[in-house]
């Protein structure tokens, strides 16, 4: 049996760059986690001398939603992209999360390389595309990230007729008192922009855009 092919110090960095654990780091370069740890605690980051691997490390879970660290409630994720199960009952926005969060799919737009953030609360706008058009096939090959620009002109309209006519019929926006909820991982990204003064803050940011 062939001995595992050594992991550069770029392969490591670039996985670094597209994911949010070692885990998924190991998952995004399609080797085994041990492998991945064995190489990255070799190379160590110039500015502070600590591993790639420590530097990594995400115990905590910054920056994944809290419904992705529900061990036990939620399948594993190889099972719903091999087709091992039925789909039908999960959520689809948790597995487009757990997607992006494991290093399946990169959080930018497949055809055009979008990947720009909403300034008040770090929303992504992309849309997760089955190829075949079978919803339940969440095979590697089978999905892909979209920007709307992309979905709208090779997939087709994003909005109903009645959305569109509620865009444009310049009416005036509904100013009244709305309360936001924002999950953790936005709320995260918010305070990264410096958003960090509290909700009352926030909400008040919110409300000029």
């Amino acid at each position: 049996m062939p001995l595992p092919k050594p992991i550069s110090k770029e392969m490591v960095l670039t996985a670094m760059a597209k994911t949010l654990s070692n885990r998924a780091a190991s998952r995004y370069l399609n080797i085994s986690y041990q492998h991945y740890k064995k190489w990255a605690k070799i190379y160590t980051d110039e500015d502070t001398g600590v591993s790639l691997f420590d530097k990594h490390k995400n115990q905590c879970g910054k920056g994944i939603p809290k419904f992705l660290n529900n061990k036990g409630k939620e399948p594993l994720l190889l099972d719903i992209i091999e087709g091992r199960i039925d789909v039908s009952s999960f959520n689809p926005a948790k597995i487009k999360y757990r997607l992006i969060s494991e290093g399946y799919l990169e959080e930018k737009c497949g055809n055009c390389g979008f990947n720009e953030r909403r300034v008040f609360d770090y929303k992504m706008p992309l849309l997760l595309h089955f190829k075949d058009n079978n919803k339940k096939n969440y095979r590697k090959e089978n999905t892909e990230l979209l920007c709307y620009n992309c979905f709208y002109l090779f997939i087709g309209d994003i909005f109903t007729n009645k959305q569109v006519e509620g865009m444009e019929d310049h009416k005036p926006v509904n100013q009244s008192t709305t309360d936001w909820e924002i999950d953790d991982y936005h709320l995260q990204r918010l305070k990264e922009l410096g958003l960090d003064d509290g909700d009352d803050d926030i909400n008040q940011y919110i409300s000029r855009i």
